[in-house]
């Protein structure tokens, strides 16, 4: 049964993901965290984490992480082929139809219909990472003093390492955890 279960809720989130990897993040968290509370939030946030690190798409990455998670190795398997089912048939059903009729008007107008969906999806991914990074809650706090002062000096950091191309994203998340490391025991 959780098989079937693992399945069908990585599949749902296939045919929705729309964008990608982080257009996936809350299609992923809704199953996982809200609907079926397989993980709870840090768990989903190192899930994420890690596949980030790992070679592949981060959507596929999270959804055999969640699965060896709940079911183990068939677990990762069925939740692996759910995420990527729907992707396989859209796209074979588009090529189909984009070399039968071209450049269709009405299928460039969905296209581009989508694309603020997908910005949509990826920001909103965007700022519950964010929260939970500095506030460890999915929602901006009434309060700033429960700030995460080193998780705010490694995200800013880290945001500057990539945006002026000082370091790759492999070399910045070793250079994070490094320095997250050091900011514990000297905070201690």
């Amino acid at each position: 049964m959780i098989y079937w279960l693992l399945f069908c809720s990585f599949c749902w989130v296939g045919v929705f993901c729309v964008g990608g990897g982080y257009a996936s993040v809350p299609l992923i968290q809704h199953q996982v965290i809200e609907l079926h509370h397989w993980l709870t939030m840090p768990e989903f946030l190192d899930v994420f984490a890690i596949s980030q690190m790992t070679p592949g798409p981060i959507g596929i990455n999270a959804a055999t992480f969640v699965g060896t998670k709940i079911a183990g190795l068939g677990g990762a398997i069925v939740a692996t082929l759910g995420f990527v089912t729907p992707s396989f048939i859209i796209m074979i059903g588009l090529a189909k139809l984009l070399t039968k009729y071209g450049d269709v008007g009405a299928i460039r107008g969905i296209l581009n219909g989508l694309r603020p969906a997908v910005i949509g999806l990826i920001a909103s991914a965007g700022v519950m990472f964010f929260t939970l990074a500095i506030w460890n809650t999915q929602k901006i706090p009434n309060s700033l003093a429960s700030t995460d002062l080193s998780g705010l000096l490694v995200l800013t950091l880290a945001f500057i390492a990539v945006k002026k191309k000082i370091f790759g994203v492999i070399q910045t998340l070793i250079a994070a955890g490094i320095l997250n490391l050091a900011l514990a025991f000297i905070i201690k």
